[in-house]
Order: C-alpha cells, then sequence, then structure tokens
C-alpha cells in the first residue's frame, strides 16, 4: 500500500510540474528568478550582485575575493549538510582587501538565502566595529533589491537590534517560520545565552594595542575559554578567524601554536611577497601574484612603500607582510646614514627635538641621553639629521643641571623631550625636570609598547637613507648603539633618538590601514 501512495504521490508530482519549455519561458519573463538562483549558488556572485548595497565605492575584484568565497561557501555547505567540523579556518590578510565585507558583511546573508535557519556568534576588537558590520548586515536585508529577489526572508520585528537582530520566512500560506540570527559582541564581551552554527571573529586585536599583554591574554583567552563554548553543535561548528598578523602572540599565533597538527586550515596572503614569499599559504596562492603583489589596483608599490614608512618594519611586516617578527639585531643599516661636516647649501629646518632618556641612578649600569634631532626640507624633499648627543652617568641633581644647560644653549627654538617611566616615581622625576625648564618649550612622552616597537619608524628612516649625522665626537658611540640594536647592551642613545623622530614625524603607527579596516 506505502509503495502505491508514493507511486501516486510521485506522479501527481510529475504531472504538477510544469513543462521545461514553460519554465524557461518564466524565466525570461521574471529574469530576478534567474539573478536569485545565482546568487545563491555562489557568494561571489551574490557579493557582485550587492555591492552597491553595502558600498558606495566602486568594486575592485581582485582574485583573492573570488578565492575567500569559495572557501567561505565550503565551511557553510557542511555546517548546513550536518557533516562533522573538517576544520575551524583561519583567514590572514591586509587591511583594505575587501576582507570584512566579504567575510563578515555578506557572508552569513548568503548563508540565510540558502539556509534560513543559520544562527551566527559575530565579533571584533570593538563593539562599535562589530555593531557596524551587523548594521551593514542587517541594512542588506532591508534592501529593496534583497526583498525583491528573496521575499521569503525578513527581519523579525521584535528581535531587531544591532547588536541581535533575528530573521523569519514567509511561507506560501502567508504563515511565518521563525529563522536564523546574528548576536554580535567585542571580543572580550559576554555571550552568555548565544549559540551559533558558525562563529566569525573578525580582527580581534585593536592595531594600537596588540603590544599589550593585556590586550593579547584578553583576546586569546575569549576565543578558547568563552566562544569556544558558544558552538551549537562543537562536532560541527566552525569557527572561523580573519585578521591582519599583529604579534606573534596573537589570536593567530596562539591558536596555530595551540591546535598544531589538529582542525585548522590557514590561509595566507601577504600584501607583497618580494620580502614574504615564505608566508603565502597555501603556496600554489603565490602565482596569483602580479609583480610580487597582492592587490596591485589598491596596494601597489608606492602606497606599500608610505605603508613601510608610517607602519615601520615591525608593523610593516606584521599588517602587510602576515609575519609579525620583531626585528633582531642589525635592525638599523647604519651605513645608509651619512656623515656630513656641514649643511648643504638651500635647507630650511622644519622642527627640532632634543629627547632626555633619563637613567634612574648614576653608575647604575644605565646612561641618561639626551638626542637632538632636526627635520628639514631640501630640493631633495624631507629629511632628518641627527645634530648631537649628550650621554653619562650623572646623579640626578648633576643631570637636572646639565639638562637645563644643554637647553640654554640649544635654544628656546628646540623643543625638549622628557620620558616619563611608569609608576609615581616616575611622575615626580618627570614633573622636576619640566619645572627646572621652565620658560622652554617641553613635552612629557609616556612610552607604550617596547623599545624594538618604538623604534621601528626611526630605523625605517634610516634604511632608506634619509637620516645623516653632524660629525661628532659622539658619533661613534651612538652609531655602533644603533648597529647592534635591540641585541647591544644599552639602548638609551636609541631610545631618546626614536622618541625624538616620533615627535618630528608625528609617528602615525596603523592610522592609514585603520581607514580601511571596515572593507
Amino acid at each position: 500500500m506505502s509503495t502505491q501512495v508514493n507511486t501516486l504521490e510521485r506522479n501527481t508530482m510529475v504531472r504538477a510540474r510544469p513543462p521545461k519549455r514553460a519554465r524557461a519561458l518564466y524565466a525570461i519573463q521574471h529574469p530576478e528568478i534567474i539573478t536569485a538562483e545565482r546568487c545563491r549558488r555562489q557568494l561571489f556572485s551574490f557579493m557582485q550582485e550587492f555591492w552597491s548595497e553595502v558600498s558606495a565605492d566602486e568594486p575592485i575584484w581582485n582574485w583573492h575575493i573570488p578565492y575567500l568565497c569559495s572557501e567561505l561557501e565550503m565551511v557553510a555547505r557542511r555546517v548546513a549538510a550536518g557533516l562533522p567540523r573538517e576544520y575551524d579556518l583561519i583567514i590572514n590578510i591586509p587591511p583594505g582587501t575587501t576582507k570584512s565585507t566579504t567575510c563578515t558583511i555578506m557572508f552569513p546573508v548568503w548563508c540565510w538565502i540558502n539556509w534560513p535557519w543559520m544562527r551566527f556568534i559575530a565579533a571584533s576588537y570593538a563593539g562599535a566595529l562589530s555593531l557596524e558590520h551587523a548594521e551593514a548586515s542587517r541594512d542588506l536585508v532591508r534592501s529593496t533589491k534583497f526583498r525583491t529577489l528573496f521575499p521569503h526572508l525578513e527581519i523579525k520585528q521584535d528581535k531587531d537590534t544591532k547588536s541581535n537582530f533575528r530573521l523569519v520566512r514567509r511561507m506560501p500560506d502567508g504563515s511565518t517560520t521563525l529563522g536564523g540570527s546574528r548576536f554580535s559582541t567585542s571580543v572580550g564581551g559576554s555571550v552568555t545565552g548565544y549559540h551559533g552554527h558558525i562563529l566569525l571573529v573578525d580582527d580581534p586585536l585593536d592595531p594600537k594595542r596588540a603590544h599589550s599583554p593585556v590586550e593579547l591574554e584578553t583576546a586569546n583567552r575569549w576565543m578558547s575559554q568563552t566562544l569556544s563554548t558558544r558552538k551549537i553543535d562543537k562536532a560541527i561548528t566552525p569557527t572561523i578567524l580573519i585578521q591582519q598578523r599583529l604579534h606573534q602572540n596573537d589570536c593567530t599565533g596562539h591558536l596555530l601554536a595551540k591546535k598544531k597538527g589538529k582542525k585548522v586550515k590557514h590561509i595566507c596572503l601577504p600584501g607583497e611577497i618580494r620580502a614574504f614569499p615564505e608566508m603565502v599559504n597555501p603556496k600554489e596562492l603565490s602565482r596569483h601574484y602580479t609583480d610580487g603583489l597582492l592587490d596591485p589596483s589598491r596596494m601597489n608599490w608606492s602606497v606599500l612603500n608610505d605603508l613601510e614608512t608610517d607602519l615601520g618594519q615591525y608593523g610593516y611586516a606584521g599588517q602587510i607582510g602576515q609575519n609579525p617578527v620583531p626585528p633582531g639585531g642589525g635592525m638599523f643599516k647604519v651605513d645608509n646614514m651619512a656623515i656630513i661636516d656641514q649643511l648643504p647649501a638651500e635647507v630650511n629646518f622644519i622642527s627640532i627635538v632634543r629627547f632626555w632618556d633619563k637613567a634612574g641612578t648614576a653608575d647604575a649600569g644605565a646612561y641618561t641621553a639626551g638626542v637632538k634631532i632636526a627635520k628639514l626640507i631640501s630640493r631633495a624633499g624631507h629629511w632628518y639629521l641627527v645634530m648631537d648627543v649628550k650621554r653619562g652617568q650623572w646623579s640626578s641633581e648633576v643631570r637636572e643641571d646639565i639638562i637645563l644647560t644643554v637647553a640654554q644653549a640649544d635654544g628656546v627654538n628646540v623643543k625638549i623631550g622628557i620620558e616619563q617611566e611608569p609608576g609615581s616615581g616616575g611622575k615626580e622625576s618627570a614633573e622636576s625636570t619640566v619645572r627646572n625648564l621652565a620658560g622652554f618649550n617641553v613635552f612629557v612622552d609616556r612610552p607604550t609598547g617596547d623599545k624594538v616597537f618604538r623604534a621601528d619608524p626611526f630605523s625605517v628612516q634610516v634604511n632608506h637613507g634619509n637620516v645623516r649625522i653632524l660629525r661628532g665626537d659622539w658619533n661613534h658611540e651612538f652609531i655602533e648603539e644603533l648597529r647592534f640594536f635591540p641585541a647591544g647592551t644599552y639602548k638609551d642613545q636609541v631610545d631618546a633618538a626614536s622618541a625624538a623622530f616620533n615627535k618630528l614625524a608625528g609617528r602615525k603607527e596603523a592610522k592609514m590601514l585603520d581607514a580601511y579596516a571596515n572593507r
């Protein structure tokens, strides 16, 4: 009897199904059906169709975008089929390459048009950034074009906030069924009560705080101990981590070390492969690079050269090369610094800074150093001149007298920088020096990050031949300290020179890349 019923139902369905010719004619008369089907089949096609709904910029479809789309599709299709997770996915790629639009804004919406029940948890280093991504996804679902192509999907009215919204699916008879959702939070934020079929983490670290041990520990602990418990099915639910590399022990480094040889697929696309060929993963992707560049339209060599200047060697290696390894000895190519006896003709001073790195006590192994650097402009462009270095192991009283005497000799047009060490003692010492220099242009600097990180921008200018040295009896000790930094015994002159340079240059650590962070 059962076989007869099934046969009858099957025959009825065949008879009810429109002939192929009729279906083709209907599709020609209703092209939105073809468009919708094309969008369902490929995430990249969906992105091309809906780009104008999320960005006013002209799209640049570099090869890496369809490649990442296909990788995301494979992850989603396994989840949809209820298959055991093959791997968590890590994508390392520079900002400004449409990574967030692809992975965090478009991808969840594409999943919903295929599997309306899917639930996502999405996070970024800042709550505001995570909410911005969520709002873009929500606005896409609300758009006229989306409602035209996918009228059966809409946002549930009583569950419609940027941080937490849910879909409903409208059935042919007018009834609705509950659909998927997106919960957005910051890394370190609470996710209690929420679970996801797919977990998305887009840039878990702020580029400006990536060298803080506290920030690193917070992000890694949250990824390992909090987010990992929010899976709907631990055997199926994948985590997708998308980030620029910022530190050896950032979330990528932490997860790769923790899950070495286990379920992790690592895609690494450095912005250029002249300096970072070993970082490309999978290796065969190198063949897609043009002139050594991942994306020659948006990140050509001129742009990358500017970024290296802004970010320093360390920042550039991490954010562009995806290889955040601190430089070892030989960070400064000192042979590129010319020693001059006098200034060339037609040169103008823009600004002069002398910065003091103060040793805590006399004869304690450390030196007090005051390095004077000028920023100049000539026909050759902007360059920097190390004019003078004062260095010694002095008691606090003698040191303060020397700093005042040097300031009087330099004149009021030279800005004076004082390093403030952490703690109340460092604050009191800096305040004492400022009082001692009443009448001069004094600023106090509270350094963050390690010494290598702070010296990075100065080293780039030295290595590009944009720093010269005025001849003096201090030249040898200064050059030798730079030559062996950071492996050398002393670092006081490098610290002072780096701080003076950063004041002159208006250090722009990661600012240019931050402008691309949401794209």
